[in-house]
């Protein structure tokens, strides 16, 4: 799958915090760049996915860059990366464009409550990952999605709220570019 990125979105103007640039084509890297879509500040997933990049960024320096997009404002963002990752590059999305303009899904109240995602929110539990204020669309789903000179690569559909794929055997920690490295991110972490 490779579609390329519309014209329109790249030249969206952009707020938020650490960016290099004002708008979405500014802030991709060359190479590639992985984009996070949060679902909500308050969802321990989202505080996992986070803590979880970040560890393995600390660890092995990606071939790229990771983007956060999160629903809220420039100071909300600020005040949430601030405890969790102070140098990440993440946009301020409340009118949720991107989520709409990449096909990211909300999901019913039902579809939170399965016990798939309880399974999951006690295993990040255990792992110190707590949840907290729901600021947002609490029905909004994550995005994972892998942009590559502008063209959409990759993108992980989530199976549940808490589902993401094991990190480090994206090509852009593996060192993989493409091919075999991607027929493992589909191994649940």
């Amino acid at each position: 799958m490779t579609t390329p990125i519309p014209e329109d979105l790249l030249a969206t103007p952009v707020f938020g915090i650490n960016l290099k640039s004002d708008t979405f084509r500014g802030n991709l890297a060359d190479n590639q760049t992985l984009l996070v879509l949060l679902r909500h500040f308050g969802c321990l997933f989202c505080r996992e996915m986070v803590a979880d990049l970040r560890e393995i960024s600390s660890k092995q320096a990606p071939h790229g860059s990771i983007l956060f997009i999160y629903q809220g404002t420039v100071a909300e963002g600020r005040e949430f990366f601030a405890e969790h990752w102070p140098s990440a590059h993440a946009i301020a999305d409340g009118p949720l464009r991107f989520y709409q303009a990449f096909g990211i899904p909300k999901i019913s109240l039902g579809q939170l409550l399965t016990p798939a995602v309880w399974r999951k929110g006690m295993k990040t539990l255990s792992k110190g990952h707590l949840p907290g204020i729901p600021r947002g669309h609490v029905r909004q789903m994550p995005g994972l999605l892998l942009i590559e000179n502008e063209h959409l690569v990759w993108r992980h559909d989530f199976e549940h709220a808490g589902d993401h794929p094991k990190f480090q055997n994206l090509p852009m920690f593996s060192g993989n570019r493409g091919g075999p490295g991607f027929a493992a991110l589909t191994e649940q972490a």
